[in-house]
């Protein structure tokens, strides 16, 4: 994709969403890590409702591992994969006291080895808690990302997310993440994308094809009605 087009996105997208930001509640680093490690397969809004409690009764790493496993499970059971993401929590907290002091490493590579934290949690962490550019690639980012051409179909998360630190100039990483997250999240859904309305609609070959779709369908249901209509007159 050519620069001007590359730049047309993400002007775009900025003049939609300008407010665009991270949405899992959280005061620090620590709250962040286990805000985006239950976030996976959860929506941010329910990650939210569960760390309102979560958050005024455990504040620290120690706090985690005090409780038994069962009841810490309880506190996030309506969080997908409780237990789970119960058990990672526990193990990344005992890291985090026996490597680290009790504190958030910040640097990505450290980041990525501690327990449920993956390349996506990582870079959000980095990117938002420690101000470190960064693009995290979700499903909304890369489904947008795919629909626009930024990146091929067939391209795995990691290739998503190579392709756009090419293609959005550094200083624009973390903004573009929040962007993409809130034009997908809010604009171009999975099932029902207002393709109709998009401004982006010139450059997204899904909403091409979708658009073109929707015509044929109206085209044969104006036909389908033109012929009932005919139908009735004959035997009328």
């Amino acid at each position: 994709m050519k620069v001007a087009e590359v730049r047309h996105i993400l002007d775009t997208i900025r003049d939609m969403f300008p407010d665009a930001h991270c949405e899992l509640n959280h005061s620090n680093a620590f709250e962040l890590t286990i805000a985006v490690l239950l976030s996976a397969q959860c929506t941010d809004a329910t990650v939210n409702k569960v760390t309102e409690d979560l958050f005024q009764k455990y504040k620290t790493p120690l706090d985690y591992i005090s409780v038994p496993l069962e009841e810490l499970e309880r506190d996030i059971r309506r969080i997908g994969l409780f237990r789970n993401k119960a058990k990672h929590i526990q193990s990344l907290c005992s890291i985090l006291i026996e490597q680290y002091g009790g504190e958030v490493p910040q640097a990505h590579d450290l980041l990525v080895t501690l327990p449920g934290v993956g390349r996506k949690t990582a870079n959000v962490v980095v990117s938002n808690a420690f101000g470190v550019p960064a693009i995290a690639v979700d499903t909304h980012v890369e489904r947008v990302a795919k629909r626009l051409a930024l990146a091929g179909w067939k391209d795995s998360v990691l290739e998503v997310e190579k392709k756009l630190m090419k293609a959005v100039p550094r200083e624009e990483w973390t903004l573009t993440h929040h962007r993409l997250i809130f034009f997908g999240r809010y604009h171009c859904k999975a099932q029902n994308p207002s393709c109709q309305v998009c401004p982006l609609l010139d450059v997204c070959r899904e909403g091409k094809k979708r658009m073109k779709t929707a015509v044929i369908r109206k085209d044969n249901d104006v036909l389908k009605a033109s012929k009932k209509l005919e139908m009735k007159k004959r035997m009328g």
